[in-house]
């Protein structure tokens, strides 16, 4: 069994419960409260530039090349285009810059970044990857699933943006990119060595449900 395909077993129930969650299924529907998206688009905002800081300190630690370029690549597509398609909705919601300059992250999410930051920090690329790699890989299967429920979900006058963009055929191609980088760079990892990336997969998954909670809920 591949490392990633390891990872993903260890939280398939866990990935289960995001696809029935009201907020992603707000997004299926189309009836998402706007507030409640609103909020989410300031957090994830805020959570996606220490989301690149991740990237940048795997990249700080690496001494292979490749590995360097796939990480200077992926902070120059955070940057962007994952910004950019926030800034679209900023700009339709009426999210000022300096609404964005002044938010401070909610509790939930300072903790979930905290931790990434912190797993980057202690470990190496592999760690980085592996703390980067819930949030990158479970927006496309939730993005997938929603078009599996319902396909009209995509050409949704408000939503539909966010579900195209995550379920396109491209941001898949960048998660295989860093799947098959993970998979090569532990290809020789121990049980022990997995086992502990498998804690951090696993601890971000959890994060990423408490960050759907904390967007349904508006939880500062």
């Amino acid at each position: 069994m591949k490392t990633t395909e390891r990872l993903l077993a260890a939280t398939t129930d866990l990935w289960h419960s995001y696809y029935d969650h009201p907020f992603v299924l707000g997004i299926q529907n189309g009836d998402l409260d706007k507030q409640k998206f609103r909020f989410y688009t300031i957090q994830d905002y805020l959570y996606l530039l220490d989301y690149a800081k991740v990237f940048a300190i795997g990249l700080s630690k690496a001494d292979d090349p490749e590995v360097m370029h796939v990480f200077a690549q992926y902070i120059s597509q955070i940057m962007d285009s994952e910004v950019n398609v926030h800034k679209g909705y900023a700009g339709i919601l009426d999210i000022t810059k300096d609404e964005l300059r002044h938010t401070k992250p909610a509790l939930a999410n300072r903790s979930y970044t905290s931790y990434m930051l912190a797993c980057a920090q202690n470990g190496g690329p592999v760690e980085a990857l592996t703390a980067i790699l819930a949030c990158a890989v479970s927006y496309e299967h939730i993005a997938k699933e929603i078009v599996r429920r319902n396909p009209q979900a995509a050409q949704h006058p408000f939503y539909g943006d966010w579900v195209s963009s995550y379920a396109s055929p491209a941001y898949a191609q960048e998660n295989v990119i860093l799947c098959e980088l993970v998979d090569r760079l532990t290809a020789s990892y121990s049980d022990a060595q997995l086992d502990k990336l498998t804690e951090i997969f696993y601890t971000c998954a959890r994060y990423e449900k408490a960050f759907w909670d904390m967007s349904w809920k508006m939880e500062a």
